[in-house]
């Protein structure tokens, strides 16, 4: 396996969301609404959210849209929504990443669709930006599974080990979240975690597509009026002249 980097690019970035998060009868934001803005899909893997069918339905409607499908794995953590640390063992980790890729990868050939890459969600995403051991288990499921591009933070250990692994490393940024000055995600439990403003949102999404250090961008679809924050990023790309395209 080569090394091959999605390595940022000014004037283009791709935009994405979380996605397939609803659960039996429980519904979390409005996929159908968010989907046509979007060029990439975090779908759900079961673990931290969403069940057999939402998962299937979802990946029939990316594949509609003709949007990118993403692998969101997390932690085995349905009552958390895989917001809470888990300090699993590496090799379990491995083995639980295996097994959402697999899961997820049937459900989206089943609908003509294939996985494009994979994404660490919610605590597994900050946990693998410094934890190397599980980092390298998350890595390590990535290549067992046949090596895809992976999702990270800039500057984090996780891509530094996919990188070093061969993998395709792709640097987020988040439209709707707070950041810290040191590039850090300001907590969920502090104020200012969660931007809601679509013009705000907007901004730092413009800001942070011109500044070439990601090469896609997120909303989250769990955010209130996340379709809204979604039309509002793309409307604004658009008039900075960033065109908006699927990194994979």
């Amino acid at each position: 396996m080569t090394s091959a980097s999605a390595a940022p690019v000014r004037g283009m970035v791709d935009l994405n969301a979380d996605v397939g998060e609803s659960f039996g009868r429980w519904t979390l934001g409005d996929d159908a609404a968010l989907m046509p803005h979007l060029t990439s899909a975090n779908v759900a893997c079961g673990f931290h959210a969403g069940d057999p069918i939402t998962l299937r339905r979802t990946c029939e409607l990316a594949v509609g849209y003709g949007v990118v499908i993403g692998a969101q794995v997390g932690y085995r953590d349905l009552a958390g929504f895989g917001r809470r640390f888990i300090d699993v063992p590496a090799d379990e980790l491995t083995a639980d990443v295996l097994y959402q890729l697999g899961a997820l990868d049937g459900l989206a050939r089943a609908v003509g669709g294939a996985i494009g890459y994979l994404k660490p969600h919610g605590a597994l995403f900050h946990a693998v930006t410094t934890h190397e051991e599980q980092a390298r288990a998350v890595v390590t499921a990535v290549v067992e599974h046949g090596g895809l591009p992976v999702l990270g933070l800039p500057g984090s250990l996780f891509l530094t080990l996919a990188e070093e692994a061969g993998l395709p490393v792709v640097p987020e940024g988040y439209a709707d979240r707070g950041y810290r000055p040191d590039g850090s995600l300001v907590p969920r439990s502090e104020a200012g975690a969660v931007l809601t403003d679509p013009e705000e949102v907007a901004a730092q999404a413009v800001r942070l597509a011109e500044a070439g250090t990601v090469r896609s961008l997120c909303v989250h679809g769990d955010s209130p009026g996340a379709p809204r924050l979604a039309a509002a990023v793309r409307a604004a790309l658009a008039e900075a002249d960033v065109a908006v395209a699927p990194f994979a």
